[in-house]
């Protein structure tokens, strides 16, 4: 299992690294069109409000509670019933997902109003940010769509993967940065708005994705007619483990929205400062954290129907160890090389050196919650995998009513970055409840040999982040250069913190045999 969970895990992350670096070309052509000013913000808003539901309805809580089951299924009922359950499930979600993507098109000024309270108080007294408030309520109603694609884009994925077919997947959102690039280079120029262009750009990118994976379904035969089955057994066992997972899987994302809430009143940029930072928090996140949950959950969940503890907690601590080794660098080098990474990759066009200089201090804060965030991914699974959503959701609330407090005691003396900060912190208590429970109820528990290597992966990467943090030029040098050799500077420090990480793992004798399944 430890090989095909690797050569899983390697797919999942190769393609997902495509799409993150298209990710990354997407942020700076946005970057050099809006920079971090008023119309960037407002785009951001209207791209997150569908992007947070789609944890709700798709990839988070959905995929959580859908893969156990149709995992389940798969091991117990022949392929007819597995179609019928795809059938079910595919129809009931549909016409719930069709309801509140109509309502957020009808109704996006009333959910502007509760996301973007400043710039609605502003338009109510003719404030500086009242045009914010108008154009938000409007990009909604183009972005909102998105959500209806994505859920049914979310539910193929699903299928494939629980058939081993991950790259199919994992490969999809590559369409919607491929969208929005081509949106800002030949739509954007066109209008006198160019952020509507963006907006129409997630429209499109969301039908693509959708069209995409149906001919793979074609091909593995779950292309079913969908049918409405709200009381169908395989539907409600997925809607009782999906409903309690909805918040538990998602409290990061409302965590977002709650800093997005606070950061409408906060000075203009605040949002897209807090976007730049999280849009480089995510590469990391998705290339190691999501790559490896997305594999983990559907062997977890084998596992657990075999009814073999043992492999369970095996695969558990696969996934703990290889998170925490490529997880451990990463936030040290995110914490270390913030200003140089913002500066090469989003510093021209209306995207200037202020902008560099306040957002690497949230995405400095945002990198000290990175091994958390990764950690949830892994953990979560834990639970889910054995059909429990109901505790994941008592700690996601502790989490997310202690990020409420952090945001007011963090905000108001370090604002924006403040509210970064707070994200970072309830990620941390939310990783060590959902430690503290499994080692509760006896699912997984570090042992003597993980600890040693954990140590030793803290100890490697900290003594890389010395070396980069005493070789890594002034900011302002940074700043003086030019693209070239800054760019070059910049892979030159990370090759080197590459080199000088593995070498101290190797001196302290860690090897590739540590970070497999014993069989």
């Amino acid at each position: 299992m430890s090989n095909k969970l690797i050569k899983s895990g390697l797919i999942v992350s190769s393609m997902t690294m495509i799409s993150r670096v298209l990710g990354l070309v997407r942020d700076v052509i946005v970057a050099n069109l809006m920079g971090a000013g008023a119309a960037a913000d407002v785009f951001f808003f209207a791209n997150k409000i569908p992007n947070f539901l789609r944890r709700l309805f798709a990839e988070g809580a959905f995929a959580q509670a859908f893969v156990p089951v149709l995992t389940e299924y798969q091991q117990t009922v022949d392929k007819e019933k597995v179609r019928q359950l795809i059938a079910s499930v595919s129809g009931t979600l549909g016409v719930l997902v069709t309801i509140v993507t109509l309502f957020g098109v009808i109704g996006s000024p009333l959910i502007t109003i509760l996301f973007g309270a400043g710039w609605f108080v502003d338009w109510l007294n003719d404030g500086p940010d009242a045009h914010k408030f108008e154009l938000a309520s409007f990009m909604l109603k183009i972005t909102f769509p998105y959500l209806w694609f994505i859920t049914f884009t979310a539910l193929s994925g699903a299928i494939l993967n629980t058939l081993g077919k991950f790259a199919v997947a994992a490969f999809t959102p590559v369409f919607l940065n491929i969208a929005i690039i081509g949106a800002a280079l030949f739509i954007s120029p066109t209008l006198e708005q160019p952020e509507i262009g963006l907006a129409i750009g997630v429209f499109i990118g969301g039908a693509i994705q959708f069209l995409f994976q149906i001919p793979f379904l074609v091909k593995q035969k779950m292309l079913v007619k969908p049918r409405w089955g709200w009381r169908d057994p395989g539907v409600t066992k997925i809607r009782k483990l999906m409903i309690p997972a909805m918040f538990g899987v998602s409290v990061s994302q409302i965590n977002l929205l709650f800093d997005t809430f606070i950061a409408s009143f906060l000075m203009t940029g605040s949002i897209s400062w807090l976007y730049y930072s999280d849009r480089l928090l995510e590469f990391p996140l998705g290339l190691f954290g999501i790559a490896i949950a997305t594999v983990i959950l559907p062997a977890l969940s084998r596992t657990h129907s075999a009814k073999s503890d043992t492999q369970f907690k095996q695969t558990m601590d696969w996934g703990v160890r290889v998170v925490l080794l490529l997880g451990t660098p990463a936030m040290m080098g995110m914490i270390v090389l913030a200003g140089p990474m913002l500066k090469v990759l989003f510093m021209r066009g209306e995207f200037g050196a202020d902008d560099v200089s306040m957002a690497s201090m949230s995405l400095m804060a945002y990198g000290s919650g990175l091994l958390s965030f990764m950690l949830i991914k892994v953990l979560a699974p834990g639970y889910y995998a054995r059909q429990d959503t109901r505790t994941p959701v008592k700690f996601g609330i502790i989490a997310m009513i202690s990020n409420m407090g952090f945001n007011i005691i963090l905000a108001i003396p370090f604002g924006y970055v403040g509210l970064a900060l707070a994200t970072a912190g309830s990620a941390t208590l939310n990783a060590g409840l959902l430690y503290w429970g499994l080692h509760k109820e006896g699912v997984y528990k570090v042992n003597g040999d993980t600890g040693k290597v954990i140590a030793k992966l803290f100890l490697s990467a900290g003594l890389m982040a010395s070396l980069i943090y005493t070789v890594n030029p002034d900011i302002e040098q940074w700043y003086a250069w030019g693209l070239l050799d800054s760019g070059l500077c910049l892979l030159g420090l990370i090759g080197l913190a590459a080199i000088s990480y593995f070498m101290a793992l190797l001196v302290l004798g860690l090897r590739p045999r540590h970070f497999k399944i014993t069989d």
